[in-house]
């Protein structure tokens, strides 16, 4: 258990000290886009990129903004994929009791969005972002949890870490089930074909990094190329990392202990230089440190950051960038709005209310230290979407002052959610000396 809480508490750490990054970045982009150097803005991320020969059949080319909406966020999926497996292994989600809470504030947090922002847009143009506002930021939500210091319990973090992995599953299923279209399920076959040999070669513990990337880059590619978002690729190929160590750990301690012996028993007479036999016990410990590795953990390790500091920043600040203006906006407009108040009431009221049903009929257990006021806290900071709504805006719509109208909506009620969300905490929850 302890491993599993410092597992979390890097996690949150990390999320927590991103989010200042994503901030800064999204001012940025905002202002750069509202600037006179608007046109610069745009002009850079419709650039095309080519990779591959130009004149044959194998290359790609796309606009960067694609790049990085295909291609890096895959990445960020990935790394999704691999906090979703480890939760339901080993972490907050191996059981129903366990995971009962936040499945039921997700289901709320996905399902009561989804109806307000249908009921209020009534038929009108732009139904198709209805998924827009059933996503949940958790590197903005830790953000602000992260201002609150130490008055917020351990337990209403992990409760939010939770919630918003099992927001995320639901928010991948709504990408692949309803936001792909014109699907090739030849190349899906191929793809899920060579996915099966994969998940094979996991199942019998068989682990290359070098040959799964390859393969998941294939992988990616069919997906790319059959209508189906390559991103669910990222998801999918984390759940083939295995997470069993090849060295247990007491093991792991004998073989160490060994080796180290050598540096006791055999003195170099060089005082720069090792011995051959310090030599190999320097090789055989690297050895030993690759294998006492969960494949799983140590991927999840190395990319979090990256994906924290470098891949979610340049998302940002390529989808941030929104002119802020409604006159270009005739007859969209009302999508900002329905938005706006489909992420602030129908995650507020959803994610409180199931949460609610769940607790009362004795389905759920509220956390340590956690009461109904700071849940309602929490359920107002699962409006705040913005990155993984701004994400599913360019998936639903095609026509630029939907995709803008859009964005707006989700700036204005991600910021209504993170404020009102941040003020009740900050009255409901003790101080801690």
């Amino acid at each position: 258990m302890k491993v599993i809480t410092n597992s979390l508490r890097h996690f949150i750490k990390l999320e927590t000290s991103s989010s200042i990054i994503l901030f800064v970045v999204s001012i940025v982009a905002i202002i750069w886009a509202n600037s006179s150097y608007g046109y610069l803005y745009e002009e850079l991320w419709n650039h095309k990129f080519t990779i591959g020969f130009a004149d044959t059949e194998f290359h790609l080319s796309k606009r960067l903004i694609l790049w990085i909406n295909d291609g890096l966020m895959a990445i960020f999926f990935f790394v999704i994929g691999l906090e979703v497996k480890r939760e339901i292994l080993v972490g907050e989600l191996t059981t129903v009791r366990k995971a009962s809470l936040p499945i039921f504030a997700a289901i709320g947090g996905m399902l009561f969005p989804v109806l307000f922002f249908l009921l209020l847009n009534d038929g009108k143009v732009g139904n198709d972002g209805w998924g827009i506002p059933m996503a949940t930021d958790i590197a903005f939500t830790l953000g602000i949890l992260k201002i609150l210091g130490k008055r917020v319990p351990l337990g209403l973090k992990i409760f939010l870490t939770a919630f918003a992995i099992v927001d995320d599953i639901g928010a991948v299923l709504v990408i692949a089930v309803f936001y792909s279209a014109n699907i090739q399920w030849d190349l899906i076959s191929y793809a899920m074909l060579i996915y099966a040999v994969l998940a094979f070669l996991s199942y019998r513990r068989i682990y290359s990094m070098y040959l799964y990337f390859l393969v998941g880059f294939i992988i990616w590619i069919l997906f790319l190329k059959s209508g189906i978002h390559p991103t669910i690729a990222g998801i999918l190929m984390a759940f083939t990392i295995p997470i069993n160590r090849k060295v247990d750990l007491s093991k792991y301690l004998k073989l160490v202990y060994l080796q180290l012996a050598v540096f006791k028993d055999k003195k170099s007479n060089s005082k720069v230089l090792m011995s051959h036999e310090q030599m190999q016990a320097i090789d055989t410990l690297e050895s030993i440190n690759d294998s006492v590795h969960s494949p799983l953990q140590h991927l999840e390790h190395t990319l979090h950051g990256w994906v924290s500091y470098i891949i979610m920043p340049i998302f940002a600040l390529a989808n941030a960038g929104v002119v802020i203006s409604f006159s270009g906006l005739e007859g969209v407009s009302h999508v900002s709005l329905n938005i706006a108040i489909a992420l602030v009431l129908g995650n507020a009221i959803g994610i409180m209310l199931m949460s609610y049903i769940g607790v009362k009929l004795k389905l759920a257990d509220l956390p340590e230290g956690v009461n109904f006021k700071s849940l309602f806290g929490v359920s107002l900071l699962g409006g705040l979407g913005f990155t993984m709504s701004l994400f599913i805006a360019n998936l639903a719509f095609s026509d630029q002052n939907l995709i803008m109208a859009s964005k707006m909506g989700i700036i204005i009620g991600s910021l209504i959610a993170g404020i009102l969300g941040y003020l009740i905490l900050r009255f409901s929850l003790k101080t801690k000396s």
